[in-house]
């Protein structure tokens, strides 16, 4: 995680390197008692997830939500989607314009 996570700061801190990162290291307890880690890093310009479930690393991007926060791949292909709203995070499975709920969590304290 440490190594995509000084990715992620490289990636984001590169736009504006005045302007203070916010990073947030949280652990997601899910449906099944599944944990998932994930860092989620605010930037001046972008704002990205760093999501770590099926023995993988992934790095989603902010797009557009209606309400909340949602991170994806920002590509037409298969990817994760983690849609953070209010307490709860859903995290979704996106492929052939279908959007599938694969765990619903809240983060741990």
């Amino acid at each position: 995680m440490r190594r995509a996570a000084v990715l992620v700061l490289g990636l984001v801190a590169g736009q504006a390197a005045a302007e203070p990162l916010v990073v947030n290291n949280a652990r997601l307890l899910c449906d099944r008692d599944v944990e998932v880690p994930v860092t989620f890093v605010s930037g001046p310009e972008d704002s990205v997830a760093v999501l770590q479930i099926d023995g993988g690393q992934f790095l989603l991007y902010q797009e557009p939500a209606a309400s909340g926060a949602r991170y994806a791949w920002p590509s037409g292909g298969a990817s994760y989607v983690v849609w953070n709203k209010g307490a709860e995070t859903t995290i979704l499975w996106r492929e052939g314009g279908q959007e599938n709920v694969i765990l619903t969590c809240t983060e741990q304290e």
